[in-house]
């Protein structure tokens, strides 16, 4: 798997629905890929029923042709209140040319790339000193 930069043309940052998460995860699941929840019900069980933002973050080519999207995922969890999570998910190629991009102003996309970067890097509510 190959990392995806922000300056490349495939790089994307989307909002999705939770039941288009669900499409995905089946889609996953039917082609066997591995990184996805290990079902619909353990992904039902962590994912607050609520949109997710999604950052493409590798890209698997073989033959000269991607095979699939390793996208980031930003969540509201079921049971953490206000808190969010942050898990990967394997895309097949047309779904991920589908979705509706966030990211078209380059000063956005910066913003949201940083925005990713800190969630992977763990964000803690912290007291002023």
């Amino acid at each position: 798997m190959s990392m995806i930069h922000s300056t490349d043309p495939d790089f994307r940052v989307c909002q999705i629905s939770f039941d288009a998460l669900l499409e995905i995860q089946l889609e996953a699941e039917g082609r066997g890929w591995a990184t996805r929840w290990t079902s619909v019900d353990a992904l039902r069980s962590q994912v607050k029923d609520e949109a997710v933002v999604l950052q493409s973050l590798m890209r698997e080519e073989r033959g000269g042709a991607v095979r699939a999207y390793r996208c980031l995922l930003l969540f509201s969890t079921v049971d953490g209140g206000d808190a969010g999570g942050v898990a990967t998910i394997d895309i097949d190629p047309a779904r991920f040319e589908s979705l509706d991009r966030l990211d078209r102003d380059p000063d956005v996309r910066k913003a949201l790339v940083r925005m990713f970067s800190l969630a992977m890097g763990g964000i803690s509510m912290i007291s002023k000193k």
